[in-house]
This record gives structure tokens, C-alpha cells and sequence, in this order.
């Protein structure tokens, strides 16, 4: 125990370096952040000015296009000339302050400045004078983010901060004032995160008018559950006008609100006005808010690129408000941190909210609930990505140095971790962007991937002791695979980017039509051969030839791989045949799903297991989005807003014509209901959940009809109007129809209104039985009627819907220029309540890190290492690797998550214990030290304001020891960051 302390000392002084923060010698004393804000004057009303430029990561215009101020037809905006802007303004006066947020653009503008200018913004940033608020990369979304993703980005934005400025590179305050519609679990990451505060622009519009007259638009948000309060308080502020500056005193050069004129000699003098109305708009805001202090947001999107327009008249309207003091309002120059300690220092008691921000409407018939499914292709793709560099960091630290530099060449994961980061903006995985910037963004995933495959063969090369290239196959969810489809004898390598043991279903386009299938040991494998289905033959569209799938299951290690030896069988049996009539039921050891033999739809859910059983009738469906010719409204449905022409759905078939495949290693029922929707329903042997593979598209627009289309799970369920999503793929928040926890709703829109973002799972419960779907990507959905879950696949529109992106939500591409088509995956678990997390938690964690497959032609060396393991053990069901990344040379950066809620399991939301030395098998851990979430801070040194809550309770944050240096204890729904000094064994 004691050389283990001493050894995690050691440890803390050699990590210190890597983090940027000098341990062991005082700090010179630095005037940023709360030392740098001018004060106040306690009697008078304390208008707080910050200065401020809201610059998408992408939007109408892709990253580069904003950067460089290129492609200013589209929008005229130049983020470079933005910061050299400000930077030559804020010198010339030391009271002037500005706020910046983007990360990624800010990194970029920074590496092309010349060291004086470097050190001159260093000595900005010092003296608080430029303040970075947020500093993710990006200002992530909310509704379609995973949360795995936002840590990500926040981590990385905040390192390069972190390594650049030092303390007074660190933000105090969260700052998310465009997403749409604000999650509970961004709220309890940027708590844990270390952040004082949390402001945002968008809420609905009746919350805002009850907040509004109870003074509640700053509030005390308790954002888990699970965690022991204050863990996941967050403090939050509603700005009063979105992000946008009060109206009449915009002074960009984007804007025609005129200036301060203020030449007494000059007919147009102006200054007793402008004087006289923003006197009136301070009162009037601070009649809402609860302290004598008030926030107005000077800017807007990308503002400031003539950064003098602006200071040049904020400097007047300060000097000329401030000299006429009989008005009781006090002028400054701020940022959010000034305006939050201020708040803080009112020492007052605030409301306190424990659900969420979702839905977001703008007005009666506006719901911003279409782009939790709008362009599920690019959401589906951000998802495979977010898989694939988990797998790129993790084969990058157990690989070693070789994985960066070896035989296949120089591979590198910062690439993909960029992509990636800049995929998480709010209007990137969202779907809210142009078509050609949605282009841009897959182009940088795809890119970012091909770096990662030369990182992952060199890894992979490095630990299995060959050296043969290997093949990766994009494109198995349509059947294509080059190699597979003409190779007589290939092997298949299984990487496992989870913690604990995985099978997965392995299915690979052939031409042959038996194969013999052997495992690491050389062990037969049951296998199985089908043919391709015609929707899939139809869908691929000439990008592969293969007539069948080889079918199998494989078992990957924890956090390894395993390598399978396929070889065409010469003489062996034809492939399984297709039925054409419909089976009455597919059944394997834990699950029996019925058909309707009228129909040929599903009819019945069983779990043999438990020996419950629901009716469960599931089809396809779509709502007619409206044209925005309506005498209620004339709002249209598009990229945003979801507005249904009618309340009832079109039934696309109320058949489908089936053909079925029933062999010992899977059963599926393959049912098409339309030229444009078609599925599979399948079952594996050995799996507890039931797979439903979809396929939509090309959505037909001819009869001139914008088209939602959604699937519906209609079932015997009591839900009494309630049904549950997850948020952000963690905690799970109970959703009820036209209600709101917070505000007596009155609804306008009974389907767009009674929708939710489904990040990875929802589900619909009663006492006896709970149904879970889990999702391979984020979609909308909702449970209109008692006993239905509908979920959004896809949508296609006609119309804008005059939200600022100026074009249909109208996906076509080279490979389907007659609209795009969409395939994806939902998986079934029926359980009952009090054990269905136990199911639904790894089944979720296994649709997001999902398996990464290589192929080698031919025979393997006999030397080669066949099955590998980076662990020592699997780690115990709770407990989920969730960040395994190298830091620097010798460092790498390790986050464990309890992935249970409390309560939700008997079996698995207790306490869960693991030692840090006897983790790896291949790594051996000198040092650990433990970080705040985003890995920004050392944990014990986080300190974040108190505040209290209404309740009167004001509850401290309990220090709960682990048992010895090296075992380190999780609580449900922790997260646990450590920085480990390692070596490879």
C-alpha cells in the first residue's frame, strides 16, 4: 500500500507536465476570469455588454469555407478577419472585452499567427480581457449527440486551451446559445466538467412566458438521478433575447441599426435617443430577472469581422448611460463569468429543475423535433465513426509507437478525433446544414477513417505477428466486400472495442455456396449460407455482385480480437432456400415472435425465458408534412420542424408479401410493403433480442407530397400515456403525453409536440412487461397512442422551413439520384421491468461500439497470434470502458463508467470496484492520477461555485474514499477520468 502511494505521488509530479499545469511552485498571480471583471455598483441596475461572435462549425457554408471567408454568395462570413479584428480592437482600450467559443476555428486562426502576435494574445487572455467561454471544439447539438462524442470534442477543445493558456485558458461557463432544445445529460457532463455555470438562447415558448413572470429564467438545473448532489447541479441562465443583441443597437456591418451620433453641432444627433430606449430596455429585461444585475449578448453569427463598428459605438453607449447616472442603470463591459459571479454573489435561492428542455417550439404550430431524424444516413455515418475511432484509439495505445509509423505506413487518430469533434456541432449531426456541407462533413469521417485503417493494420500487424495487408470492408450492410465475394480462402479478424466479452453476427457477400468455418483454436463454426434478399441486390445498386451471405457468430475477446479461417466448401451443400409462404412463428431458445398469416406482420412478442408474452403488431407508416398553406399556420415541415399536414399517418401496406429463411444458425422473415420500404426480421440462435433491419427509400415525391415516414410498435402494454427516452444514450428520463413536468402545456401540435429525441434507446412499460427498442443511430419518436412506440426513419421535403438553411430537406446523391435510400437496425428486448436494464445497457453499449472486421486474403503464417486480449479480465457488467486514448509519449487517458442508474438493477446499480494495475495485459500502469471529466483539471483541485436551491436543502459534496491507491470505486452513473503512466510489458 505504501509503495503504491509513493508510486501514485511520482506519478502525479511526472503526469503534471503532460497536462500543462505546473505542480509543486506558486502560480504568478494572473488577473483572468473572476480576478479580471470591473466592478459594479450594488445600488443601480448593472447592465452586463459582452461582446460576442456565434461561428458555425459548418452550417450554410462547410468549416473551410467559414474560416477563410470563401463562398460569400452563400453567407458573407470570414472567421479569420473575424479574430484579427477583435484582437486590434481590444488593444486599443483595456476596458473592451470579448468572448470566443469554437474551438476548431480558433486552433486554426492561432498556429498561423507569428509569436509576437501569440504572445501578445496571451497577454489578452491573461488579463482577461479575451475570454473563451465553452471551448469545446464545437457547440455541440443536444437532441442527436452521443454522449461518448461530446466528451470527445470538449476534451479536446479544452486541452489545446488548456496547453496554450494555462489557468486563464480554462472557461467557467458552458455556453450553448443556438442548439435547439437543451439535454439533461449535457447539462450533467458540463457539471462534471468543472464548469461555475451554463447559459443558453433557445426554450420553448410558453416555458419561457411562465419563467418570464415567475423570474425563473435562472434556475438551478440537478441534472442526474444517480449522482449524489451537487455532482450534476448546473447552475442556468436563459439569455433574454436568444443570442442576438436588444433590438436597435445591432452595430455590426451585417446590420442597419444606425449608429451613435454624437456630434451635438450635427443635425442628426442621436444620443438622448439611443440613450433614452436602452434605459427603457434595461428596465423592462430586468423586470424578468431576479438580481440587479442583467446580461445583454452584443453579436451574433459571425459578427465582428469589422470588430471597430461595434466598439467604437459600445464605447459610447457606455460613456454616454453611464453619465447620465440619474437613470440607476450602470453600463460595463462583461463576459458571462463577470455576470455569473455577480449572480453568485446576490447569495440567493434559485428554482430548481430535475427533467429537460425537450421539445423546443418556437411558437404554437413550430416543433423542432424533424431534425432528431433529419439526414439519418450522415447520422448513422457519425455513429459508425464515433465506433471506428474508439477502435483507432484503443489498437493505438495497445499496438504502441508501431501503430503510428509501421509497415503499412504513417497512420495517425488525430485526424478522425477532428472529423469526429466537428461532426458533434449543432448543425452537423443534426442534419440542419446545407446538402453540399452535410457532404463535407462525411468526407471528413471518411478521411479521417483512412488514416485510423493504417493505424489500426499497423496495430493490429503488431500484435498478431503479421505482417499480410489487410482489407476493410465499408460497405456489409449492403453486401459488398470484394475479397469476400471473389476469395476461395480469406481469414476474418474481429476486434471487440467493449470491456467484456462480445458475440456478434458475422455476415459476408459470397459467391460460393458452402464454406467451412473455423475459429482461433480451429474449431468448426456453425455457419450458413443465404441468399442475398432482392431489396438488398436492389439497394446496392451495382456496387457488388455477391449472390449470397455467409452467415456466423463470432466471439470476440474483451478489448481484442479474434481471427476466423473461412474456406469455400467444393462439394458442399446449396444455400439455404427462401419460403415463399408466410411461418406462423421464428423461435430460438429465449425468444418466439408470431406472424399474422393474413398479413405477414408481426402479431406476438415472447420471452421464453421469463415466460411473458405482448401482442405486437409493428408496420410503416407516413405523415404528409405540411406545405405551410394553412389557415392555422403557414409553417412547412423541413430540416427542423416537424409539422404534420394531419395527426393520422398514411398506412404504407396494410400487407406485406413475405419470403422466409429458417436455418439452426438464424431464422428471418424478409417482408416488403412497398417499392420504397421493405424489412427483415431476424433472429439469431443464441440472441435475446430481436433484430429489425429496415430499409426506405427513394421516399417518392412525384404526387408533390413531402414525406415522414415513421414505424410503428403497436402492443398490448399498459402505458397509461407514459413511455421512456434515454438522453444522450445515458440516463433515461420518463416522457408523458401533452405534458410538461414544468409548465401547464397547452398543445398545438399533438404529434410534432408529443415528440422526443431517441438517442439509443426508448422503451414502454407497465407493471409486468417492458419493451425496449434499441437504436443504431438518433431518431425522433413518441408514443401518441397508449401501448404504441413510433419511431422516425426518414424524410423527405419540399419546402424550406424558413429557419435561416434556405433549402429542402431533399437527399439525393450520385448512387441514388432518385432520392437517397436508408438501411438500419432495431433491436427488441422484452423483459420484465425491475431486469431490463440488465439487457438493454450492454445491448446499447454493443449497437454503439460495435466490432471492427479485417480480412486477409489467403492462408495466414503459421505464427501467427490468433486471438488476443488487452485485458487482464472483463471488466464487471456495470462497468464500461469508456475512453481508452494516448495522451503523450508516455501517458494514455482512461475513462471508466458505471453505465447503470441507480435503482434500475438489483443485479448491477450497486458500487463496482477495479484496480487500475491489474487492468491491461499488455500495459503496465506506473502512475494514475485522476482528472475531471473533460481531463482539463486534476479532480481534487476542481472547486465550482455552490449554489442553493428553493427546496432550502444545500447539499455538500460528500468525498467518498476508494478502498487502497490503485482501486477506485464507481457509483452508479459515474464517470471516472485517470491520466495512467504506462509502459508496454
Amino acid at each position: 500500500m505504501a509503495a503504491g502511494s509513493l508510486r501514485l505521488s511520482v506519478a502525479l509530479l511526472v503526469l503534471s507536465r503532460a497536462l500543462g499545469f505546473p505542480l509543486g511552485h506558486e502560480e504568478p498571480k494572473l488577473t483572468c476570469g473572476y480576478e479580471s471583471c470591473h466592478a459594479t455598483k450594488p445600488s443601480m441596475l448593472n447592465v452586463h455588454l459582452v461582446p460576442h461572435t456565434h461561428d458555425d462549425v459548418g452550417w450554410l457554408k462547410t468549416v473551410d469555407q467559414y474560416y477563410y471567408g470563401d463562398r460569400n454568395d452563400i453567407q458573407h462570413a470570414g472567421v479569420q478577419y473575424i479574430l484579427d479584428s477583435v484582437v486590434d480592437q481590444l488593444l486599443k482600450n483595456p476596458d473592451r472585452r470579448f468572448i470566443y467559443v469554437e474551438t476548431a476555428f480558433f486552433y486554426r486562426w492561432w498556429k498561423q499567427q507569428s509569436s509576437s502576435m501569440q504572445q501578445t494574445v496571451k497577454q489578452l487572455v491573461n488579463e482577461g480581457r479575451l475570454e473563451f467561454v465553452n471551448g469545446g471544439w464545437c457547440m455541440s447539438d443536444e437532441a442527436t449527440t452521443h454522449y461518448s462524442a461530446v466528451i470527445d470534442q470538449m476534451t479536446m477543445g479544452l486541452r489545446f486551451l488548456n496547453e496554450t493558456f494555462g489557468p486563464c485558458g480554462r472557461p467557467r461557463v458552458a455556453w450553448h446559445i443556438d442548439p435547439f432544445g437543451h439535454a439533461r445529460e449535457h447539462a450533467s457532463m458540463f457539471a462534471q466538467m468543472g464548469y461555475d455555470g451554463f447559459f443558453f438562447g433557445r426554450l420553448d415558448y410558453q416555458d419561457r412566458t411562465r419563467r418570464q413572470s415567475a423570474r425563473e429564467q435562472e434556475l438551478l438545473w440537478r441534472a442526474s438521478d444517480s449522482l449524489e448532489p451537487p455532482m450534476a447541479d448546473l447552475f442556468t441562465g436563459i439569455l433574454p433575447n436568444g443570442y442576438n443583441p436588444p433590438e436597435g443597437f445591432c452595430w455590426d456591418q451585417s446590420c442597419d441599426d444606425p449608429p451613435i451620433r454624437d456630434d451635438p453641432d450635427l443635425e442628426d444627433y442621436n444620443v438622448d435617443d439611443v440613450v433614452k430606449r436602452f434605459l427603457a430596455i434595461a428596465k423592462h429585461q430586468a423586470k424578468v430577472y431576479k438580481t440587479n444585475h442583467i446580461i445583454m449578448t452584443m453579436g451574433s453569427d459571425f459578427q465582428y469581422e469589422n470588430a471597430n463598428l461595434w466598439y467604437k459605438n459600445l464605447d459610447k453607449l457606455i460613456r454616454y448611460v453611464n453619465g447620465q447616472q440619474a437613470g440607476g442603470v450602470n453600463v460595463l463591459y462583461s463576459t458571462p463569468t463577470c455576470y455569473l459571479q455577480e449572480l453568485h454573489r446576490a447569495n440567493l435561492t434559485w428554482a430548481l429543475k430535475t427533467d429537460d428542455f425537450f421539445p423546443y417550439a418556437d411558437d404554437a404550430h413550430n416543433y423542432w423535433t424533424g431534425y432528431f431524424t433529419s439526414r439519418p444516413a450522415l447520422k448513422r455515418y457519425e455513429r459508425i465513426s464515433n465506433s471506428n475511432l474508439q477502435t483507432c484509439n484503443q489498437l493505438e495505445v495497445l499496438g504502441g509507437p508501431v501503430s503510428r509509423n509501421g509497415p503499412f505506413g504513417k497512420g495517425d487518430s488525430q485526424t478522425m478525433k477532428e472529423a469526429m469533434a466537428v461532426a458533434q456541432h449543432h448543425d452537423a449531426v443534426s442534419g440542419t446544414e446545407k446538402q453540399h456541407v452535410a457532404n463535407d462533413y462525411a468526407r471528413r469521417l471518411a478521411s479521417g477513417w483512412q488514416h485510423c485503417q493504417v493505424l489500426v493494420s499497423n496495430s493490429l500487424s503488431a500484435l498478431s505477428g503479421s505482417s499480410a495487408e489487410r482489407i476493410y470492408c465499408d460497405s456489409l450492410n449492403i453486401s459488398v466486400c470484394p475479397l469476400t465475394e471473389s476469395s476461395q480462402k480469406f481469414s476474418v479478424n474481429v476486434y471487440n472495442p467493449l470491456a467484456r466479452p462480445v458475440t456478434w453476427p458475422v455476415r459476408l457477400p459470397v459467391n460460393g455456396s458452402s464454406y467451412d468455418v473455423s475459429d482461433a483454436e480451429g474449431r468448426s463454426v456453425d455457419c450458413q449460407v443465404v441468399p442475398v434478399s432482392a431489396q438488398t441486390a436492389a439497394v446496392r445498386r451495382k456496387r457488388g455482385f455477391a449472390a449470397n451471405e455467409l452467415v456466423f457468430q463470432a466471439r470476440a475477446p474483451p478489448l481484442g480480437f479474434t481471427t476466423y479461417s473461412v474456406s469455400l466448401h467444393r462439394d458442399g451443400p446449396p444455400p439455404a432456400s427462401t419460403q415463399r409462404r408466410v411461418p406462423t412463428a421464428i423461435q430460438n431458445q429465449f425468444l418466439r415472435v408470431t406472424f399474422d398469416p393474413d398479413t405477414g406482420l408481426l402479431s406476438s412478442l415472447t420471452n421464453l425465458e421469463t415466460k411473458q408474452t405482448i401482442k405486437l403488431m409493428q408496420n410503416f407508416y407516413w405523415y404528409n408534412a405540411s406545405d405551410g398553406n394553412n389557415s392555422l399556420s403557414d409553417q412547412p415541415s423541413g430540416a427542423y420542424i416537424f409539422r404534420p399536414n394531419s395527426s393520422t399517418p398514411f398506412i404504407i401496406s396494410k400487407t406485406a408479401k413475405t419470403e422466409s429463411v429458417q436455418t439452426p444458425v438464424l431464422q428471418e422473415v424478409r417482408q416488403w410493403f412497398s417499392p420504397w420500404v421493405s424489412q427483415v426480421v431476424r433472429l439469431h440462435h443464441d440472441s435475446r433480442a430481436l433484430e429489425l433491419e429496415w430499409t426506405v427509400g427513394p421516399l417518392p415525391i412525384s404526387d408533390d407530397l413531402g414525406k415522414e415516414v415513421i414505424t410503428r410498435l403497436d402492443t398490448s402494454i399498459k402505458t397509461s400515456e407514459y413511455f421512456y427516452t434515454d438522453s444522450n444514450g445515458r440516463e433515461v428520463l420518463q416522457r408523458k403525453k401533452d405534458f410538461r413536468p414544468t409548465w401547464k402545456l397547452w398543445q398545438s401540435e399533438p404529434v410534432a409536440g408529443n415528440y422526443y429525441p431517441i438517442n439509443s434507446r426508448a422503451f414502454i412499460k407497465d407493471d409486468v412487461d417492458q419493451l425496449t427498442v434499441v437504436t443504431d443511430r438518433s431518431q425522433g419518436g413518441g408514443s401518441i397512442q397508449n401501448g404504441s412506440l413510433e419511431i422516425m426513419l426518414h424524410r423527405r421535403l419540399l419546402y424550406d422551413d424558413v429557419r435561416g438553411v434556405a433549402e429542402p430537406l431533399n437527399e439525393t446523391s450520385s448512387v441514388f439520384p432518385d432520392g437517397l435510400v436508408v438501411r438500419g437496425r432495431l433491436l427488441l428486448s422484452l423483459d420484465r421491468p425491475p431486469s431490463a436494464a440488465d439487457a438493454h445497457r450492454p445491448l446499447a453499449q454493443q449497437a454503439a461500439l460495435q466490432p471492427t472486421l479485417t480480412f486477409t486474403d489467403g492462408d495466414l503464417h503459421p505464427d501467427t497470434l490468433l486471438e488476443f486480449s488487452g485485458l487482464q479480465a472483463a471488466l464487471p457488467p456495470a462497468v464500461h470502458l469508456l475512453t481508452l486514448t494516448q495522451w503523450d509519449e508516455d501517458s494514455v487517458l482512461l475513462r471508466l463508467e458505471h453505465q447503470f442508474q441507480s435503482g434500475e438493477s438489483k443485479r448491477n446499480s450497486g458500487p463496482v470496484t477495479v484496480n487500475l494495475q491489474k487492468l491491461f495485459s499488455t500495459l503496465e500502469v506506473l502512475g494514475a492520477s485522476e482528472l475531471n471529466l473533460s481531463a482539463n483539471q486534476w479532480k481534487d483541485e476542481m472547486t465550482r461555485f455552490h449554489w442553493t436551491p428553493q427546496t432550502g436543502e444545500e447539499p455538500l459534496l460528500k468525498t467518498l474514499g476508494d478502498p487502497s491507491a490503485w482501486e477506485v470505486t464507481l457509483r452508479p452513473m459515474e464517470i471516472r477520468t485517470f491520466l495512467l503512466r504506462v509502459h508496454l510489458r
